[in-house]
C-alpha cells in the first residue's frame, strides 16, 4: 500500500489497519509511517511480556512520543527517556497513589451531581462531551486546587478550547506544524497554547504565593516534591507536568467513561447488575467513595470497557541498539510497538474477545502484559489507579441518578481525536429520568 493510503488509513481506522494486517501477516508485523520511527507492531503477549521487562535504556519509550512534544512540552515524564525519566517519574508518582489520591473520591462524586443536574429529561446531548465537562472539573480541582468556581470557569474554558483545537490529528504530523497565520491550524493552536500557558503560570505564582500548607492537590504536592539532593521541580517541567496531567486525565479518562456508557446502554443484562450492586450498597449504607470502590462488579465492568475499547491502540520502545527479537534481526531505530488493541483481542487469553463481558474480570487478575491498556513495565502510566478510581466515582453517580439510553437511530463508530479513538457524534444520549440528588443516598 502506498505511504499517503497507509497514513491515511491509519489516521482513519487504525483498529480496523491491524486487525486486516494480522489476518494478512501474523502475529508480528511492520508498519512504516511517514516521518515516525519504522513500527514492529507486537500482539503476542509473550513478546509483549519481553518489552515490558526492559530496564529502559535499551528501548526507549519517550521517542515514540516525540510527535506529542509540541503538546506536552520538552520536559513531560511521558517523552522523557533514561534517568531522566526516572528522576521525574519518582517525584510525581506519589500523589497518585494510596489515601492522597482516595481523598479526591468525593470531590469527584460531588463534580458528578453538579453536571447532572444540569442534563434536561427527554433531550438528547453528547455524554462524551458531558463526560470531558466533568473530567475537566476534576482536574482543575484535584490537580490544580481551583477552589473558587469563577476561576475554576475562566481557566476551564480556556483550556477546553486549547484542547478542542489540539485534537485536529493531522497537527500530529510534522508537514502540518508550521505556523501560517492565527487562521491556519497550527498557527491557532500556537495562540491557544501561548493563552493556555499564561493560565498555567497564573494557577502556578498564585498556589506558590499563597503556599501549599494544608491543600492536597497534586499541584501543591508537586510544589513541595523533592529528590535526594533536596531539588524540586523547576518552572518548565512543572508546567509540563501539569499539560501532562490535564491530556492524560481529561480527555483519556473522559473517553473511557463514554466507551463504558456504550457498552453498559446497550446491554442490558450488564446495567441490571450494575444497578443490583449499587442497590444491594445503598441498602447498608450511602454511597460514600470508599464503598463506590470496593464494588467487584463495577470495577469488572470499567475493566472490561478499557479491554474492548482502548482509548489509545499502541504503545513503543523504539530500539537503540541492534537486537534480535522474537526471531527477527532489527537494527537500531525501529520501535517494538504492542498493540493494546490486538492484545486485547487475542482468543487465547480472552474467551470471545469481540463481547463485552465483565464477569471475565470477576475473580481473576489478568498478567500485567496480558491486560495493557495503561501500558507497562516502568513505563506504565502513573495515572492508571486515579483514572481507574475516578470512572467508578463517576460511573456510579452517574447510574444511581439516571436512566439513559442511546439516541435512537445512533449507531456508534470509532473517531480519532488526535491520539484517542473516541466514539463518533461524542455518543449521543437521551435521559428519560434524573433523579434529585438527595436519591443518591435515599435508600441508605
Amino acid at each position: 500500500m502506498p505511504t499517503v493510503l497507509l497514513l491515511h488509513r491509519w489516521m482513519r481506522d487504525p483498529l480496523g489497519l491491524m486487525k486486516e494486517c494480522r489476518a494478512r501477516f501474523g502475529e508480528t508485523f511492520t508498519v512504516k509511517l511517514v516521518s515516525t520511527p519504522r513500527m514492529v507492531i507486537l500482539s503476542n503477549p509473550e513478546h509483549v511480556r519481553e518489552v515490558f521487562a526492559s530496564h529502559g535504556d535499551d528501548m526507549h519509550a519517550g521517542k515514540i512520543a516525540a510527535s506529542l512534544v509540541p503538546f506536552l512540552g520538552s520536559q513531560s515524564v511521558i517523552v522523557l527517556d533514561g534517568q531522566p525519566h526516572r528522576s521525574l517519574r519518582k517525584l510525581v508518582m506519589p500523589p497518585f497513589h494510596g489515601e492522597r489520591m482516595h481523598a479526591y473520591g468525593q470531590q469527584m462524586i460531588d463534580v458528578t451531581h453538579d453536571a447532572i443536574d444540569g442534563w434536561r429529561v427527554d433531550e438528547a446531548f453528547a455524554v462524551h462531551e458531558a463526560f470531558q465537562g466533568i473530567t475537566l472539573d476534576i482536574i482543575l480541582r484535584t490537580v490544580f486546587g481551583l477552589d473558587d468556581a469563577a476561576r475554576r470557569q475562566e481557566v476551564g474554558a480556556q483550556l477546553a478550547r486549547l484542547m478542542h483545537v489540539a485534537s485536529w490529528p493531522p497537527l500530529l504530523l510534522p508537514q502540518m506544524q508550521h505556523d501560517l497565520g492565527p487562521w491556519s491550524p497550527w498557527g491557532r493552536f500556537q495562540r491557544e497554547l501561548a493563552k493556555g500557558d499564561a493560565m498555567l503560570r497564573g494557577v502556578i505564582d498564585a498556589r506558590r504565593s499563597a503556599g501549599t500548607a494544608g491543600h492536597t492537590d497534586i499541584l501543591s504536592l508537586l510544589l513541595d516534591a523533592r529528590d535526594e539532593d533536596g531539588r524540586g521541580l523547576d518552572e518548565g517541567a512543572l508546567r509540563d507536568q501539569l499539560v501532562t496531567l490535564l491530556v492524560a486525565g481529561h480527555e483519556t479518562t473522559a473517553t473511557a467513561l463514554a466507551w463504558t456508557m456504550r457498552w453498559v446502554l446497550a446491554l442490558p443484562r450488564v446495567r441490571d447488575r450494575l444497578l443490583d450492586e449499587l442497590h444491594a450498597a445503598q441498602r447498608t449504607g450511602p454511597l460514600t467513595p470508599e464503598r463506590i470502590a470496593k464494588l467487584e462488579y463495577l470495577d469488572a465492568t470499567v475493566r472490561e470497557a478499557l479491554r474492548l475499547q482502548p482509548v489509545v491502540p499502541l504503545v513503543g520502545r523504539v530500539l537503540q541498539q541492534p537486537m534480535t527479537f522474537a526471531g527477527y534481526d532489527l537494527p537500531s531505530g525501529v520501535s517494538l510497538t504492542p498493540s493494546v488493541f490486538l492484545v486485547h483481542q487475542n482468543p487465547d487469553i480472552y474467551t470471545r474477545p469481540e463481547q463485552f463481558d465483565p464477569e471475565r474480570f470477576l475473580g481473576r487478575q489478568y498478567k500485567a502484559h496480558e491486560w495493557i491498556p495503561f501500558g507497562g513495565g516502568i513505563r506504565k502510566c502513573i495515572g492508571m489507579a486515579f483514572a481507574l478510581y475516578e470512572m467508578k466515582m463517576v460511573l456510579a453517580t452517574v447510574l444511581a441518578r439516571t436512566w439513559l439510553r442511546p439516541r435512537p437511530g445512533y449507531v456508534p463508530r470509532v473517531v480519532r481525536r488526535s491520539i484517542t479513538l473516541t466514539p463518533s457524534e461524542g455518543m449521543p444520549v437521551v435521559a428519560d429520568a434524573v433523579l434529585p440528588r438527595d436519591r443518591f443516598v435515599a435508600q441508605a
